[in-house]
C-alpha cells in the first residue's frame, strides 16, 4: 500500500538526537546514518559563526547542530503545511527529499564563515549538489526514500534533474525565503550561543500562522506580521551586533587578505580550498603560504579598528572589487607614510562587507497584498535602510600602531584620493 505524506512525516522518527536548543530531535534510523558519514562530520570541525568565539565566548556551535536544527524545523513545517493543504501536491519520496535536504544543505559550505564567499570560487549550493550526488551520500539518500537527484536540486538550483515539476519548486521556496527552517534555526541558535536577546523568535506561532502555496511556498496572514518584523530586525541586529562586530570583521578581513595573497601567489590554489573545515584551512594558509597574519587570528592577535566610514561615501566599482583591495591597501599605506606613520601594506586592511538581502517576499492573504505593501511599519524604504545602515568600510591596522590612533589623519580623505 502507498505510503501517505502525513505517514512519511510520521511513521519510524525513533532515533532521538538531543540538542541544546530545540531539545529531543527526532529522525528516522536512515536519516540518522547521514549524520554520521565523512561529508556531514566535516560540518562538526566547522564553527557556525567563525571567528565570533572572539568576541562571545559562548559562539562555538558548529554546522553541523545548525544543520539538525534545520531538519526538524523543516520537517515541523511540512507537517503543518500538509494538513492545511499542501498534501495535495506532495509525495512520499518528495517529503524524504526535502528533509534529506534540510539536513544536507551545508554539506559544501565554506569553513570560517563567509571569508571565503567574495573568492573565485564554487558557491557552496554547488559544492553540496556535487556532494549529494556522490558516494556515500548518494546512496544514503536514496536508502532514506529520497531521490537523491531532486534532493541536490533543491538546494542547487543549477542541478540538471529530468523531473521539473511544481513540487521541487515549492520545496525551494521552503527552504530559502523570508521564513524559512535556515533562518529559524540560525537565528535563535547563533543568539543563544553568544547570550544575546536579539535572534529568539516565536517557532511555534510562526509555524502555526503559515499556509502552503504551491508557487509561493507559503503566505501569512496580518496576524503573523509582528513576527515577521521581529524576524527582520532580529536579523539587523545580529549583524549589527553580532555577524558584523567590528572585531569579527577584522579577523574575517585578516584571514581574507591571506587567502588573496596565497591564492595571487599561487601558493594556493581554487580547489584547494573545498571540502575544508576550520582546521585544515588554518593547517593549509600557515603550510603553504606562511602568513603571518593566520597565526594572529588563530591566536587572537586581530587588527584594531582605525576608521569607521559609511559605504556611500566611499562607495566606487574599485572598492568593492577584492582583488583592488590589496592595491589601495598599499597606496593607503603609502600616503599614510608621508604623514609620519610608518605603516605599511601588509599591516592595513580595508573592509568593505559582503552583499546581504533582507528577505520579504511573503504574501498577506487577508489583506490581498505583498508583505511590503502591507499594513506593516517595515516598508521597503525602512528595510533599505537597514542595509544602509550596516554597511560599513572599516579600517584595520596592526596592532602596534595603536598609540598612533589618537592622532591618526583624516583617513577618509586620503582614501577617497587612493581610489
Amino acid at each position: 500500500m502507498k505510503k501517505t505524506v502525513e505517514a512519511s512525516l510520521t511513521e519510524d522518527y525513533t532515533h532521538p538526537v538531543r540538542d541544546v536548543l530545540w531539545g529531543h530531535i527526532f529522525m528516522t534510523e536512515k536519516l540518522a546514518q547521514l549524520t554520521v558519514s565523512a561529508p556531514f562530520i566535516r560540518l562538526s570541525r566547522i564553527l557556525q559563526l567563525g571567528p565570533v568565539y572572539l568576541t562571545y565566548p559562548g559562539a562555538t556551535h558548529t554546522r553541523a547542530s545548525h544543520s539538525i536544527g534545520v531538519y526538524h524545523l523543516g520537517r515541523r513545517l511540512l507537517q503543518n503545511l500538509s494538513t492545511r493543504g499542501a498534501s495535495a501536491w506532495l509525495t512520499h519520496e518528495g517529503v524524504n527529499s526535502f528533509l534529506a535536504a534540510c539536513l544536507l544543505h551545508d554539506l559544501g559550505h565554506f569553513p570560517y564563515t563567509h571569508s571565503l564567499k567574495e573568492l573565485s570560487l564554487s558557491s557552496h549550493e554547488s559544492l553540496t549538489g556535487e556532494i549529494i550526488l556522490k558516494e556515500p551520500i548518494i546512496s544514503l539518500v536514496g536508502e532514506t526514500g529520497a531521490d537523491p537527484h531532486l534532493t541536490a536540486a533543491i538546494v542547487d538550483k543549477e542541478v540538471k534533474y529530468s523531473n521539473i515539476t511544481d513540487e521541487l519548486f515549492f520545496y525551494r521556496k521552503l527552504l530559502s525565503g523570508a521564513l524559512d527552517p535556515d533562518k529559524l534555526d540560525y537565528l535563535n541558535r547563533d543568539a543563544r550561543y553568544c547570550g544575546v536577546p536579539y535572534g529568539a523568535q516565536d517557532v511555534d506561532f510562526i509555524l502555526s500562522r503559515l499556509y502552503p502555496n504551491k508557487e509561493r511556498g507559503t503566505d501569512i496572514d496580518s496576524r503573523l506580521i509582528p513576527n515577521v518584523e521581529s524576524i527582520l530586525f532580529s536579523k539587523y541586529l545580529m549583524y549589527r551586533t553580532v555577524y558584523w562586530h567590528h572585531q569579527v570583521r577584522s579577523a574575517t578581513s585578516m584571514i581574507k587578505k591571506a587567502l588573496i595573497k596565497g591564492l595571487e601567489s599561487g601558493k594556493i590554489s581554487g580547489e584547494d580550498l573545498y571540502n575544508l573545515d576550520d582546521y585544515s584551512l588554518f593547517d593549509l594558509l600557515t603550510q603553504k603560504t606562511g602568513n603571518p597574519l593566520v597565526e594572529d587570528v588563530k591566536e587572537g592577535r586581530i587588527f584594531i579598528k582605525a576608521a569607521e566610514i559609511p559605504f556611500d561615501r566611499l562607495d566606487s566599482d574599485t572598492i568593492k572589487d577584492i582583488k583592488s583591495r590589496p592595491r589601495l591597501e598599499e597606496q593607503l599605506a603609502a600616503e599614510l607614510r608621508k604623514t609620519g606613520i610608518p605603516v605599511k601594506g601588509e599591516d592595513i586592511i580595508i573592509d568593505v562587507p559582503e552583499k546581504m538581502s533582507f528577505e520579504t517576499g511573503l504574501f498577506v492573504v487577508d489583506e490581498g497584498c505583498s508583505f511590503s505593501e502591507s499594513s506593516s511599519a517595515f516598508r521597503t524604504e525602512t528595510v533599505n535602510s537597514f542595509i544602509h545602515t550596516l554597511y560599513t568600510v572599516r579600517i584595520f591596522i596592526d596592532k602596534k600602531y595603536i598609540k598612533t590612533l589618537k592622532t591618526f589623519p583624516q583617513i577618509y580623505d586620503i582614501l577617497k584620493e587612493v581610489i
